[in-house]
């Protein structure tokens, strides 16, 4: 019997599950597995996950005090629900999870250190070793100078809200494992901006992740490339190759079921084989070069937007969360 598009997919690329449910994680058994504050928001609200959820408020309204007001304990809630559902999903995967830092800190280089370093002892605290966190952080050109940093201390980084060569580059000469090029938020804004669809090899999200991974291959850095936010198999089946592909449940599910020829698009013998010049992004080149590409200034600026949101959303509702349980305790006193 043939194989499916997702079997054939794993002969060439790791496969990444980009959700927070658990159940979803079971059923497709990825090697690793990547999570941002709207995914958690979203697996927070499922009934089967509440008790995690009021575990994490519990004990963050213990470690603040009675004094703290709910919004502190939420923002504190947050960190450790992204850490507790971390500690699931590793339950599951051999490979590593994501663990994002607040996208409100983006343009700070040392307020993320220091919540990479917050995150990293939390689990260092349950015994789990850095080979398997990688910490989530917006590719900012703080975010890329903060990354360099917690790399030297042992503490693997993807960034993330990656949509230009520019940032690409700079984060591979930081020394980060891995990048998160955003393929479906780059067709987005295409198609937005010309009013055009594209398809396949043509899709302005493929050929951006396209060109960043034979860079990389090219010119021999160390840092993987993980193509994320996809809007169709067809942008999957067009980067078959690449180091890493995070998929969200119901594409996995797509790939699953097709059963087709796939064969491999990308690959290190054919990149270094090409002939491409070395570019230098120092601070003034990244600035230049990010404010020439419209869609990557766009995207990058919008998904920052985006996270924060989420994240106020997010912890109004363990706020919400916080005062019916703490009202219910009252009532029982």
């Amino acid at each position: 019997m043939s194989q499916n598009l997702l079997e054939q997919l794993r002969n060439y690329t790791v496969v990444v599950a980009d959700t927070g449910d658990i159940e979803a994680m079971e059923k497709f058994r990825p090697q690793d597995a990547t999570t941002n504050p709207s995914l958690i928001a979203a697996a927070a609200q499922m009934p089967h996950y509440q008790p995690i959820v009021d575990g994490v408020l519990v004990d963050a309204r213990k470690e603040l005090g009675e004094n703290a007001t709910p919004q502190a304990v939420a923002n504190l809630a947050f960190q450790r629900l992204a850490i507790a559902f971390g500690k699931k999903i590793l339950a599951i995967v051999p490979g590593r999870v994501s663990t994002e830092v607040d996208a409100r800190l983006s343009f700070d280089t040392a307020a993320t250190i220091a919540q990479a370093r917050s995150i990293i002892a939390e689990y260092d605290r349950a015994g789990i070793g850095r080979n398997r966190i990688l910490i989530k952080i917006a590719s900012t050109w703080e975010g890329i100078r903060a990354a360099e940093v917690l790399e030297k201390e042992g503490i693997h980084c993807n960034l993330t809200l990656l949509f230009g060569l520019h940032q690409a580059i700079a984060a591979a000469e930081a020394g980060v494992t891995l990048i998160s090029p955003f393929v479906g938020r780059i067709l987005d804004w295409y198609k937005k901006d010309t009013g055009k669809d594209f398809h396949g090899a043509e899709d302005p999200g493929v050929i951006s992740v396209t060109s960043v991974y034979n860079y990389y291959k090219k010119f021999g850095y160390k840092t993987q490339v993980m193509g994320a936010s996809f809007r169709n198999i067809g942008e999957i089946t067009e980067l078959a190759g690449c180091d890493l592909l995070t998929i969200s449940p119901s594409l996995l599910a797509e790939l699953e079921d097709t059963q087709a020829d796939l064969p491999r698009k990308l690959d290190p013998k054919t990149a270094q084989a090409l002939n491409r010049e070395k570019i230098v992004v120092d601070k003034a080149a990244f600035e230049r070069m990010h404010a020439a590409d419209r869609m990557a200034t766009d995207k990058l600026k919008e998904g920052i937007e985006g996270f924060s949101a989420a994240l106020v959303k997010l912890e109004s509702l363990l706020a919400a969360r916080l005062a019916e349980l703490e009202s219910r305790v009252t009532a029982t006193a």
